[in-house]
């Protein structure tokens, strides 16, 4: 007779564990210690043996007799359920080292190391937000296109559909180095190519009119709040760095007597030198009074930490630039790339080189920090007084 729910409830502990029987070989164990289990009694190549169901009460009599005719259906087919479900398990465990996120995490922390902090970010946040809620538990080699695709649609239907291109080609480096472990066989992201509309790249809005640069200028020199962003936004054009490159500035970088500042790039982890005009050094100096003491040339609220990577913008905003559509911390990349050139005729390879980008040579397209040196010297110097005078025009 199988055992009912006031029997299991009211079975105390013994001196010893006892047993007490359901039906068709399963029974309750009571343990001394007050302990209810469920266990299946079966012969299997002439052999007694024991499979646990579950405890009680986390596994009720009717999960147990479910579990037990699913063993005796194993048993009828002449499957130890034992070894079924050492198989299973084995199964189980393999396929969560082989999921999506497994194999996605592992490719992350071997290729980070190379990456700028912002981009790996980026990039795990991505994955993390778009792909492994829906994709992160399934086997990788299990995976098929629409699954990959119906994961893109989900970006894309929410307007992003720049994110929705890099979430695809994420997917695929993950799907390449799943290939080159032997955890899949082939990258099936590449058959989506084409099914997304084409992204529209946009340029960070900037501001190349000598006109409009003068007025802000202008603005920059008299912008109200504090004098460390002050500083940041008179740098900004000087220095026309990368924003991200120019709030992590350290005061061990910048050699005075040499007029140079020196850091790695944050995107291609090379060396780049900037030399320093003497508008610049006199901005450096005025603010290494202030903040010279600390690590970082533009310390933010926690003066251990470098000023938020949102300073810059926040700054311009508050000054009534819009961000999107006339200048960001971005733009004054853009603004000095054309007018050294338009303007100052500057050769594109040295101005490029200032702005660390690769340029093809005849050595090939590494970069080197010390190319066209003194011409990048004469440039900044000439490009500081060139806004110089901008600043004192009146249109």
């Amino acid at each position: 007779m199988p055992l009912t729910d006031a029997e299991i409830r009211n079975a105390r502990p013994r001196d010893k564990a006892y047993r007490l029987a359901d039906g068709l070989g399963m029974y309750l164990e009571v343990a001394a210690t007050g302990g209810k289990y469920w266990r299946l009694k079966y012969r299997f190549g002439g052999k007694e043996k024991r499979l646990a169901l579950g405890v009680y009460p986390e596994v009720g009599a009717k999960a147990a007799r479910v579990r037990r005719d699913e063993a005796r259906k194993l048993l009828a087919s002449g499957v130890d359920p034992s070894i079924d479900r050492k198989v299973q398990k084995a199964a189980t465990v393999e396929r969560t080292a082989n999921s999506f996120e497994a194999v996605a995490r592992e490719w992350f922390a071997r290729q980070s190391p190379s990456w700028a902090t912002s981009h790996a970010d980026k990039i795990i946040g991505r994955l993390e937000k778009d792909v492994f809620p829906w994709l992160g538990g399934r086997a990788i080699a299990d995976i098929k296109a629409p699954e990959v695709l119906s994961v893109l649609r989900r970006v894309e239907a929410r307007g992003a559909l720049d994110t929705a291109h890099r979430v695809h080609q994420n997917c695929g480096q993950v799907f390449r180095y799943a290939i080159a472990t032997g955890r899949a066989e082939r990258d099936i992201s590449a058959d989506l190519r084409g099914a997304l509309p084409p992204a529209r790249h946009t340029h960070f809005a900037s501001v190349t009119d000598p006109a409009e640069v003068a007025s802000l200028l202008r603005a920059l020199d008299a912008f109200q709040g504090t004098f460390v962003v002050q500083c940041a936004l008179r740098l900004a054009p000087l220095f026309f760095v990368r924003p991200g490159e120019l709030r992590m500035a350290k005061w061990d970088q910048f050699d005075f007597t040499k007029a140079q500042w020196r850091y790695t790039v944050s995107k291609t982890k090379t060396e780049h030198l900037v030399p320093l005009a003497t508008q610049a050094m006199a901005i450096l100096r005025e603010l290494h009074a202030l903040t010279g003491h600390r690590t970082y040339v533009f310390p933010g609220r926690d003066v251990k930490k470098p000023m938020s990577g949102a300073a810059i913008n926040a700054a311009l905003r508050r000054m009534g630039f819009d961000t999107k559509t006339e200048i960001t911390g971005h733009g004054f990349r853009a603004m000095a790339r054309t007018i050294l050139h338009e303007q100052l005729r500057f050769p594109s390879e040295v101005i490029e080189h200032q702005l660390a980008h690769k340029v093809p040579d005849a050595l090939g397209t590494a970069y080197n920090r010390t190319k066209f040196i003194d011409d990048r010297i004469e440039m900044m110097q000439r490009w500081a007084d060139y806004l110089d005078d901008l600043k004192g025009t009146q249109h």
